[in-house]
């Protein structure tokens, strides 16, 4: 099903607060796709106590981590994130509705993740969050498609997209050769990785190639 104006999916975000318990939606994507700007724009105007943004981002293991793993220079790909906490926390966010929980964020000053900087109440009622790899049919990921009630897949013209990803490079302070050859041998990679996984989202979200407003923290998404 493809889904373009925004408030059909605000709509959707209504609809899903109205419902007993705690829903949970997905937002994938690959980088550069617009995925936190989706979020934004979804929720915007709505009371924050009812909805929070828990990003997949706040699981990228720590530069430390890649290190010593020999995968500091493909940050970004599948495997240097915390799949199995990221699956533990949608969990608790699922169950753990009588108590606040406590989610990281991705902080891009420092380029690392910082545990407890998002708290989810009791009062939340939806939990949007987003990533690349929501769909992705691969140990620890199946387990993270399993926590939530549906996903939406967000989707742009590719030139528009790797454009955008090559700016937010120079802006984090690569150099422009640096910030393409990063696109091209990291991101894109990714990026091929996540589009095969687009028929098994709920609904497709195409912003049929405008751009959208740009995101200054995290470049890989």
């Amino acid at each position: 099903m493809s889904v373009g104006p925004v408030g059909d999916l605000r709509d959707r975000v209504r609809g899903l607060a109205a419902r007993p318990g705690r829903s949970i939606v997905g937002i994938a994507g690959p980088p550069g796709s617009g995925k936190s700007t989706l979020v934004e724009l979804v929720l915007a105007g709505d009371a924050a106590a009812r909805f929070a943004h828990v990003p997949m981002d706040g699981f990228h293991l720590a530069d430390a981590a890649l290190g010593r793993l020999g995968l500091l220079s493909g940050k970004g790909a599948p495997e240097t994130f915390d799949v199995d906490g990221y699956a533990a926390l949608l969990q608790r966010l699922r169950v753990e509705t009588d108590r606040t929980v406590y989610a990281p964020a991705f902080e891009r000053g420092l380029e690392q993740p910082v545990a407890g900087s998002i708290a989810v109440p009791p009062e939340v009622r939806v939990v949007l969050t987003e990533g690349n790899y929501l769909l992705l049919d691969a140990p620890g990921w199946a387990r993270v498609r399993s926590m939530l009630d549906e996903v939406w897949y967000v989707e742009v013209d590719d030139a528009v997209r790797r454009t955008r990803l090559v700016e937010r490079h120079e802006r984090f302070g690569k150099s422009p050769s640096a910030a393409r050859a990063w696109t091209e041998e990291v991101d894109e990679p990714n990026a091929a990785l996540v589009r095969g996984t687009r028929d098994a989202a709920d609904r497709v979200v195409s912003w049929e190639g405008e751009a959208l407003p740009d995101r200054t923290e995290d470049p890989h998404r």
